[in-house]
This record gives C-alpha cells, sequence and structure tokens, in this order.
C-alpha cells in the first residue's frame, strides 16, 4: 500500500473556485499495463510528458483541484511507486507519478454519459512488453495432435463495468464467471484448450482482444456479454457474428496496418503477407475474410441453437453486427449475449451459479458440435475421426476453390483430388467432398 505525498512545494491547493473537481482515482493492474482513472466533476484539459532521473511522469491538469483523500490506493505490482500532487501556477493541478520504471504512457479523456461522469484515464503500458507480429506456438498434447484452442473474451472488465442490472449486478463481473466455467469445461475435454483474454478485473481495449486470440493461434474466439435496455422487459439471449459491411471495411483497414499487425494470416497453417504484393494480399485477405465469416455464421448457429434449449432466445437466428471484437480476418468469432441484465428475471438467473454453468455448458454443447463436424487438420479431435474424414460442402454464390480451402484449412490441391475435377472451375449448387484432416 502506498500514501499519497503532497508535493514540498504545495501542501494545500487554495479556496479559489476550480473549473473541475477530482472526487475520486482509481487503479488496475493487467497483465501487461497499469490503468488509473480521476474521477471528474466537469471536463477538463490535460497533457502529459515524462521526466527521467528519476523515472516520473507528469500530469497537468488544467483549473482542477483534488476534493478526495486517496491514501488506500493499491500500486502492488505496478510500475508506480507513489502518487504526489500540488498546485501548478494559480489554477491548475500537476499530478507526479514516482516509478519503479520506465512505461509507455497513454491518456484521454471520457465525457459524461448517462450515470458515469467525466473521466480521465491514464495508461501505463510497461516498457518492456514486446509487440507480437507472429502468432505462438501451437499447444500439442501427449498424442502429439494439436489441441482446438479457444479464446474466450469476458467482457468489460476494470474501470468499464458494462451494464449494471439490479441489486448492482454488474456485466463484467457476470460474464467473467460464465467465462471461467466454459474455460473449466474446455480444459477438461480432451483435445481442446481454453485460453482465457481477460484473466482478470482489468480492461483490454477491444482491437487487442481479438489480437490475443491471434496471438495463441486460436480456432474460434466466443466474447461473452449480458444485454441492457432501457424498457426492463426485454429479454433472451442472441449470438452475433461479424457483418458482411463490417468484413469488407476490416479487410481494408488490416491492409492498411500491415507492417504492424497484418504480418500473418491463416492460422496453423499461416500464410506471410511480409513477401506478397498489395494485390496478392488484398486477395489473400479477402478470401481469408470471407472464409472465416462463413465458420462464424457456422458455429454460431450451433451455439445459438444448444442456448436456446436453457433460456429464451432474443432472436431466433445468429445476427451481424460490426463488433470491434469479432473482426478478426482468420479466427472464426462470436459474441454471445447471455440475456438482458437489465431484466430484473434474467438478471437473478445470471446471478446464480445454476444457470452460469448452463450456460457454459450450452454453449460449449455447440462448439464441440460445429468442431465433431468440422475439426480442423492435425488435432486430436480430427485423429480421433481416423485422421481424415469427408465432408459435403454446397457451393455458393461467390465462392471459389481457394476460400473454401482456406475455410477448412485444407489445400486445394487435396480438393481437386478428392473430387477428381479436371479443373479448377465449380458451379453453384455443386456438391465438394472435403477432405479434413487430410
Amino acid at each position: 500500500m502506498v500514501s499519497v505525498l503532497a508535493l514540498g512545494f504545495a501542501l494545500f491547493l487554495s479556496s479559489a473556485s476550480y473549473a473541475a473537481d477530482i472526487t475520486n482515482i482509481r487503479v488496475w493492474r493487467a497483465p501487461d499495463s497499469t490503468r488509473l482513472v480521476f474521477d471528474l466533476s466537469d471536463a477538463v484539459e490535460h497533457k502529459v510528458f515524462p521526466l527521467k532521473s528519476p523515472a516520473r511522469l507528469v500530469i497537468d491538469i488544467d483549473d482542477a483541484q483534488i476534493k478526495a483523500k486517496f491514501d488506500e490506493l493499491d500500486f502492488a505490482g505496478s510500475p508506480i511507486k507513489q502518487l504526489r500532487y500540488g498546485k501548478r501556477g494559480n489554477d491548475h493541478l500537476r499530478v507526479v507519478l514516482d516509478l519503479k520504471s520506465d512505461v509507455k504512457p497513454r491518456s484521454f479523456a471520457l465525457v459524461k454519459h448517462g450515470d458515469k461522469q467525466d473521466r480521465l484515464v491514464i495508461d501505463l503500458y510497461d516498457a518492456n512488453t514486446e509487440t507480437i507480429k507472429t502468432v505462438a506456438k501451437v499447444t500439442e498434447n501427449a498424442s502429439g495432435k494439436r489441441d482446438i484452442v479457444i479464446a474466450i473474451d469476458a467482457g468489460h472488465g476494470g474501470e468499464d463495468p458494462g451494464a449494471l442490472g439490479p441489486r448492482k449486478i454488474r456485466e463484467k463481473d457476470v460474464v467473467y464467471k460464465i467465462s471461467q466455467q466454459l474455460a473449466a469445461m474446455i480444459d477438461a475435454e480432451p483435445g481442446y484448450k481454453a485460453h482465457m483474454v481477460r484473466e482478470g478485473d482489468y480492461y483490454i481495449p477491444l482491437k487487442s482482444r481479438r489480437n490475443k486470440a491471434r496471438e495463441v493461434r486460436a480456432d474460434l474466439f466466443i466474447s461473452i456479454h449480458a444485454d441492457a435496455f432501457k424498457n426492463p422487459k426485454a429479454k433472451g439471449a442472441s449470438v452475433f457474428a461479424l457483418s458482411r459491411s463490417g468484413a469488407t471495411s476490416e479487410t481494408a483497414r488490416f491492409l492498411a496496418s500491415k507492417e504492424n499487425e497484418a504480418d500473418l494470416i491463416g492460422g496453423v497453417s499461416g500464410v506471410s503477407l511480409d513477401d506478397k504484393d498489395e494485390m496478392l494480399a488484398g486477395v489473400l485477405v479477402d478470401l481469408s475474410m470471407t472464409a472465416t465469416l462463413a465458420s462464424s455464421l457456422n458455429v454460431g448457429e450451433r451455439v445459438l441453437q444448444q442456448v436456446g434449449r436453457v433460456t429464451r432466445l432474443h432472436k431466433r437466428q445468429v445476427e451481424q453486427a460490426g463488433f470491434a471484437v469479432l473482426k478478426s480476418p482468420d479466427v472464426p468469432s462470436i459474441l454471445v449475449e447471455t440475456g438482458f441484465i437489465s431484466n430484473p428475471e434474467e438478471a437473478n438467473k445470471l446471478n446464480t451459479y445454476s444457470h452460469r454453468k448452463e450456460l457454459a455448458e450450452a454453449i460449449f454443447g455447440g462448439v464441440k458440435g460445429y468442431f465433431n463436424d468440422s475439426p480442423p487438420a492435425g488435432t486430436l479431435i480430427a485423429y480421433k475421426k481416423g485422421g481424415s474424414s469427408i465432408l459435403r460442402h454446397v457451393i455458393e454464390n461467390g465462392e471459389t476453390l481457394t476460400a473454401i480451402a482456406l475455410r477448412y484449412n485444407v489445400s486445394v490441391d487435396a480438393i481437386i483430388a478428392t473430387n477428381e475435377l479436371r479443373n479448377p472451375t465449380i458451379r453453384i449448387g455443386q456438391i465438394l467432398k472435403i477432405p479434413i484432416g487430410s
């Protein structure tokens, strides 16, 4: 526990009238960053800059004063040694963070919205954090065949509680508990491995969530949420996949950022984009996104069907939207709204262990059904089906052999050989045999 010390040159702020009061300071520690949140009575202007010898971070806030005590801030595990503050000039506030190590700071303001007041957010990223451009090693089990990796994203966290239900039930807490139950079920199933995107009560930016799934070569990304609406009668669970317009815009954005994150697509059988020209890279990313979206809709339908057996559904088909966490070019991704936390009846159910367990079992039931039919090549699940299995695929408008091969993680040559095709031309309605695990 670190106490807040006032700057020696200004132990007390004057009684002058200030535009904004800082009514509270909160701190969260994530695996690779620390977040400070200043709750404000009004919006403020600010600037942040580092100082060295010793390492410090200065936060200058215009026309503001601290109006609360912060003696119990816990900086354990963070790069912050202590926080001090004092006047800068006549009307402004200077906050100084004495640091144990260098950090990469980022700051932004959040304007008043609903029941949330104005806030100033300071993110301190650990200086030794490396940006991972290529994906990590795939988990293998005792058989030498790899596990199917499921990335589980518990929505919100830390400063962001998500939707609030009756009796102060918070979305971030409910979905984290469901995610933990789901992860335990996945890890207990031979041939499957869970990866928790958020492993505690801290916030992760949306794009970083989907990138964490890519880093571990996830075969599927599941984001868990609980819905809310102004009408407390709204009820039911939903499953979302990425919209086609969202997929198109993400393809363009992904290619535009090729130099820092788009160096590899395709998961386990990754294809490097570094040595591809702009046109070819565009075609590859577009094909990957198309195949990923098709897989997302497929697994989403399986999950929705199973969830509908344990709770009421808000919509009886997979919905599509441009959620940022679903915009991975090569990891099938779904978002599950487990119910309306704004509905008293559903909030009470979501607050029980038994209902959360039923939801987790239903989600995993849908996931297993999908992968039992379409096991990725080289996995234990594919091996248990005889090493190689044949699926039937009906050609739809706009599909190509390359896109189909990417979707099922097999080669075009394998599809051509299995179907004894004389050329790569296919037609709408044609049924192809897909040699899964070949």
